[in-house]
C-alpha cells in the first residue's frame, strides 16, 4: 500500500492521497470550519490536484463540525484580507458579481466528476454553505449528532453554491422549500428518512462506516462504476425510453471492453 502523501495543504484544506482514495479535509476546527474565498479556492485548487489514480474522494472536517458555513467576516466592511468584501462585490456591475459567483461555485461542482465517487462525512453542524458543500459529494454518511440547515434565506440571501438541485432532487420540491425558506434544523433521523443521509452511525463509528463505503466502492472495476453513474446522473432527465437507449448503448461498451474490443 502506498503512503498517505499530502498533496496540498492551504487556506483550511487540506488534501492527501493513498492509493485510489483521497482525502480532502477542512482543517479550521477553531472557526468550526467556516468557508471563505480563500477556502474555496483551496478546494477547487485540490479537485485539480487529484492523481489520476483515485476513484473516491472522502470530504471530511476536523473538530466538533463538518462546516458551520460562510464566514460572517465576508459581511464586514473590511471583509477579509487581500479580498473584496461581499458588500463591494455588491456595488459592482452584475455581470461581474455573476462571474465570482461562478467562481465560488466552481469549489462545489468537482465532485459529481462521473470518474469519482465522492462521500462526505458529515458531523455535527452543516450549515448554509456547509450544508451545500456536503450536498456536492455523491454520497453522506453522518453522525446522530448532525445537524443540517440552509440558512441563507434568513440572512435575505438564496442558496447559490449549487445545494438547491441536489437537495430538491433527493427530498423533493415541497421539503426542499419548506427546509430553505425556515432555515430550520434536519437531524440524523429525517436525513436518512428522506435520503439525505446514505447512513448514520456514532460519532465515533463516522471514519470506520466512510472507510468501509470506500472500500466496498472500489471492489466493482472503476469502468463499470464510472458507466453507471453516468446512467444514473443523466436519469431523471430522459424519458423511460431514453434511459433504455443509454443502458443498452453503456452495456455495449461494457461488454466490448471485457471482449477486449474496445470501441
Amino acid at each position: 500500500m502506498a503512503s498517505l502523501d499530502s498533496v496540498l495543504d492551504k487556506d483550511g484544506v487540506r488534501l492527501t492521497v493513498e492509493d485510489a482514495v483521497a482525502t480532502v479535509t477542512l482543517t479550521n476546527a477553531a472557526k468550526r470550519n467556516a468557508q471563505s474565498p480563500a477556502l474555496w479556492r483551496a478546494l477547487t485548487e485540490a479537485g485539480r490536484s487529484l492523481p489520476g489514480s483515485v476513484r473516491v474522494v472522502v470530504l471530511r472536517g476536523e473538530g466538533k463540525s463538518f462546516s458551520a458555513g460562510l464566514d460572517r467576516q465576508a459581511f464586514s466592511p473590511e471583509g477579509f484580507d487581500g479580498e473584496p468584501s461581499f458588500l463591494d462585490l455588491a456595488r459592482g456591475s452584475v455581470e461581474d458579481l455573476d462571474a465570482v459567483i461562478a467562481e465560488y461555485q466552481e469549489a462545489f461542482t468537482w465532485w459529481r466528476r462521473s470518474d469519482l465517487v465522492t462521500i462526505a462525512a458529515v458531523q455535527g453542524h452543516a450549515i448554509g454553505a456547509g450544508f451545500q458543500l456536503a450536498l456536492a459529494c455523491d454520497l453522506r454518511v453522518v453522525a446522530e449528532d448532525v445537524q443540517f440547515a440552509m440558512r441563507e434565506t434568513s440572512l435575505g440571501l438564496v442558496p447559490d453554491l449549487t445545494g438547491t438541485h441536489p437537495l430538491t432532487s433527493l427530498v423533493g420540491y415541497a421539503r426542499a422549500l419548506e427546509i430553505c425558506a425556515t432555515g430550520r434544523f434536519v437531524h440524523a433521523a429525517e436525513a436518512e428518512r428522506t435520503g439525505l443521509a446514505n447512513l448514520v452511525v456514532p460519532g465515533d463509528e463516522l471514519d470506520g462506516a466512510v472507510s468501509d463505503l470506500a472500500g466496498a466502492l472500489l471492489a466493482a472495476p472503476r469502468d463499470a462504476v464510472i458507466e453507471t453513474k453516468a446512467l444514473l446522473q443523466g436519469a431523471s432527465s430522459r424519458t423511460y425510453e431514453d434511459q433504455r437507449v443509454a443502458e443498452r448503448a453503456a452495456q455495449a461498451r461494457r461488454l466490448r471492453d471485457l471482449a477486449g474490443l474496445g470501441d
